[in-house]
Formats: structure tokens, C-alpha cells, sequence
């Protein structure tokens, strides 16, 4: 006799898999947490010092407002990556400008992400081993000696614990641990939330500044670096299609709809965090806050606050690591090695190609003092480019040659995006240029 309920099931098992490849296919939860792992990362430490540079209000506003030109640049390139059929960031944008541009993109990313991931390392540094006037969290724990030597803790995080999640081959197999790494980033927000507010309450908050200040040379060119800072805090466009290829039943509609929860997730996030951390803080907030955190706070428990902060986004960055990697090595491998067999197929490239970019991350993240300088040039170039250039051409370029028609408001939207992509591009880089040559002449 016919069993509808098992075959029911059987049916529904089958949808949750790719035949092609025996891989398991991922609902829209597990894209909302991969794809918000990519969002937040590295770049919530940087957002207090940006509103110690703009101000509350500015800043706040400033934060919402990148969010929502994020979410509207991400919309288009779902669109147009479901209208061109492509499987990659590289491929919409080849289909739509050439191959040209394809290798223009797929180096953005390539320099952006490797960006990103020397910045992870850099911080896992700094609240291990610590930096400057601040005391690490092993040294607070076990006292100065090799094991808190700032390049040898590096150099053991990332054999030990990024390594191994660096080294597999799909993003779906990450779902559960960016799951993981949203839940300590919430965690890390409503800690910082509850010790800002019980500190405001017991009134040992000063008054935060509102507005920026401009009334020195150096208080402008913060101003003017600061914006691409924030752009670089959004950017997640290259794994929008590797999430799209491994979801179920894939349609523009459910892509839209997973980044709109990511969108409304990451911007509560980051302006909750901001705020906090600049309140706690104030004009002593650093580049990369978690550092501040390396002493009492001035209420009961905070030592222990400060333990489950710091190491807690630690945690997170350690998961989040390998998201951001996998999307590095999917692109040097679509530059070094276009028409191989893909890496799933070949898992001796795959691992070969971990060991390198890895390494290559450990050496860069020894070499460069703070996360501020790194934000301050992928921001200003690559960020940028890949969250608001490059789908705003696409979007230009299929509206001009008939293949899509963008209504007006659409238009209008895509001109602004690219006229405000080429602002804070020059205008960062010049101000990045202008700052070190200030810098180093001092």
C-alpha cells in the first residue's frame, strides 16, 4: 500500500538537497546568520571611535543611513545576478561590463577581504597580548611571559582554532557556527548595553559630544576618513551569491527578503554598540574598543564583564574568520585557476590554497600597527567600490542597453549611489594620503 506520509517526507528530504553534488541545501535562517556573520565582524570595534570623530547624532544617523544605502545596493545585485543567471559576484559583473571588469572585482575582493582578515588578526592580537597603554587578557590572567609573545598567540590561534574551519570547502558547512558567532555578537551588544546603562544611571557618564568637531585641520581629516570606515562596516556583497547558489528554492524574492532581516539586524547591532561603547568611553575611546576594556569600569562585577566582552567577540571573530575566507579563496581561485575544476572537486588545491592566503594574513597582521589604518584605505577603495560602485554601474549599464528597465526612482537611486561611491572614494583616499604625510612629518 501507498505510504503518502513517507513519501510526503521522502519528497521534502530531496528538496533540502543539491542532486548535483549530494550537498545539503540552507534555509533562510542559515542565510540570515551567513550572511550576517560577513556583516558583522571586525568593523563593529571601529564604530565607538567613529562617533567619537562625528558625533552622537551624526554618527547614529550616519550608521542608519549606510545601512539602508546597503540593503537597497544589495536588492540590485540580487536582481541583476538573477537576470544574468550568475553564480558569483565576478560573473554579474563580467556579464554586465566585461571581463575587465570581472578581474577588477575579483581583486577588490581578493585585497578587501585579505583587508578584513589581517584586521581579525590584528585584534585577536591586541586583546590577547595587548597594545599600547592597554593590558592583554593573558597577561592580566597568567602574568608577562612567552605565552603572552603578541606573534606567537597569533600564530597559535590560527593553527588551532581558524585553521580547521578554514580549511572546508562549502559556506553551508559554516551555518552553525555563524549562528554561534550572531549569538556572541548580540551577547557582547547587551553586556556593553547593561554596564553603559547602569554607568549612566550611577551618573559617571560624561555628556557625549552631539555634533563633530571642526575646529582643527586634524578633527577635519578624521571627518573625512571616517565615512569610508563605515562603508567597509556593511560590505558583505561578495557572498551574497555563494548563500543565493546554496539556498532552497532560490528566488530574487527570499534573497531580498533574507537581507532585509540581515540589514535590520546588523544596523541594531551596530548603533547599539556604537553608542554604548562611546558613552562608556568618550574622548579616551580607541580604534579598536575593545581594548578599552582592560580595566575596572567602576561597578560591581565589571571584571568579569570585561572577561566575557572581550573574550566573547574574540570567540566571534574566530568564527567569523572562515566566512570571510572562503569567500577570499572562492575569488584567488577564480583569478589563479578559471576554467579548473571547482574546489569542492579538488581538495588538495583547496587546502593549498588556505595554507597561502593564511599565511600570507599571519605575516601582513605583524606588520601593520592598527585596525584604523587598514580601515581607513580598504574603505576608501575596495569596500566601497564593491558595496555601491559596482552594483550602481550594473544597474546603469543593463538600464542603458534595454535589458532591464529601472523605473525612475531606480535610476535616480543608482546615480546617487555612484555619485556618492566616487565622493567618499577620492575624497578618502586623499585624506588617507594627506593624514600619513601629516603623520610621519610630525
Amino acid at each position: 500500500m501507498y505510504d503518502y506520509e513517507k513519501s510526503k517526507k521522502s519528497t521534502k528530504e530531496d528538496d533540502d538537497y543539491d542532486h548535483s553534488n549530494g550537498h545539503k541545501l540552507s534555509g533562510v535562517s542559515s542565510a540570515v546568520f551567513n550572511l550576517a556573520t560577513t556583516v558583522i565582524g571586525a568593523g563593529i570595534m571601529a564604530l565607538p571611535a567613529t562617533l567619537k570623530v562625528l558625533g552622537l547624532i551624526i554618527g547614529v544617523a550616519t550608521i542608519i543611513l549606510m545601512g539602508i544605502i546597503t540593503e537597497v545596493s544589495m536588492e540590485m545585485l540580487i536582481r541583476y545576478s538573477a537576470h544574468c543567471n550568475a553564480k558569483s559576484y565576478g560573473e554579474v559583473v563580467q556579464h554586465v561590463l566585461g571581463t575587465p571588469g570581472r578581474i577588477i572585482s575579483e581583486i577588490f575582493i581578493v585585497l578587501n577581504n585579505a583587508g578584513i582578515l589581517v584586521v581579525y588578526m590584528i585584534i585577536i592580537g591586541d586583546v590577547m597580548s595587548g597594545t599600547g597603554d592597554h593590558i592583554g587578557v593573558l597577561d592580566q590572567w597568567f602574568g608577562k611571559g612567552i605565552w603572552d609573545e603578541r606573534r606567537l598567540v597569533m600564530l597559535i590561534v590560527l593553527v588551532l582554532c581558524l585553521a580547521p574551519l578554514c580549511a572546508l570547502d562549502r559556506i553551508e558547512s559554516l551555518s552553525i557556527s555563524s549562528a554561534v558567532s550572531v549569538a556572541l555578537a548580540v551577547l557582547f551588544v547587551m553586556v556593553t548595553i547593561a554596564v553603559a546603562s547602569v554607568m549612566l544611571i550611577k551618573g559617571r557618564i560624561d555628556f557625549p559630544r552631539l555634533l563633530p568637531d571642526i575646529s582643527t585641520e586634524k578633527a577635519i581629516l578624521d571627518i573625512l576618513v571616517v565615512i569610508p570606515i563605515m562603508s567597509n562596516a556593511y560590505v558583505c556583497h561578495f557572498n551574497i551569491q555563494p548563500i543565493y547558489n546554496e539556498l532552497k528554492n532560490p528566488s530574487p524574492k527570499k534573497m531580498n527578503k533574507v537581507g532585509r532581516i540581515t540589514t535590520f539586524i546588523c544596523v541594531t547591532v551596530y548603533w547599539l554598540t556604537a553608542v554604548s561603547g562611546y558613552l562608556l568611553f568618550g574622548e579616551k575611546t580607541e580604534s579598536d574598543v575593545l581594548t578599552n576594556f582592560d580595566k575596572p569600569l567602576g561597578i560591581r562585577y565589571s571584571t568579569g564583564l570585561n572577561y566575557i566582552i572581550r573574550v566573547g567577540y574574540l570567540l566571534h571573530l574566530f568564527l567569523v574568520f572562515p566566512v570571510i575566507h572562503f569567500s577570499l579563496r572562492q575569488n584567488i581561485d577564480a583569478l589563479a585557476f578559471k576554467g579548473w575544476d571547482p574546489l569542492t572537486k579538488s581538495k588538495k588545491r583547496c587546502l593549498l590554497l588556505t595554507f597561502v592566503i593564511l599565511t600570507l594574513v599571519y605575516l601582513a597582521a605583524t606588520l601593520i600597527p592598527s585596525i584604523w589604518i587598514a580601515f581607513k584605505f580598504t574603505g576608501s577603495t575596495t569596500a566601497v567600490s564593491l558595496g555601491f560602485t559596482f552594483p550602481a554601474l550594473i544597474a546603469l549599464r543593463l538600464h542603458h542597453t534595454g535589458s532591464i528597465s529601472l523605473t525612475s526612482r531606480e535610476k535616480l537611486l543608482a546615480w546617487m549611489m555612484l555619485i556618492l561611491a566616487i565622493m567618499v572614494s577620492i575624497v578618502g583616499v586623499i585624506a588617507n594620503i594627506y593624514s600619513l604625510h601629516s603623520g610621519s612629518s610630525e
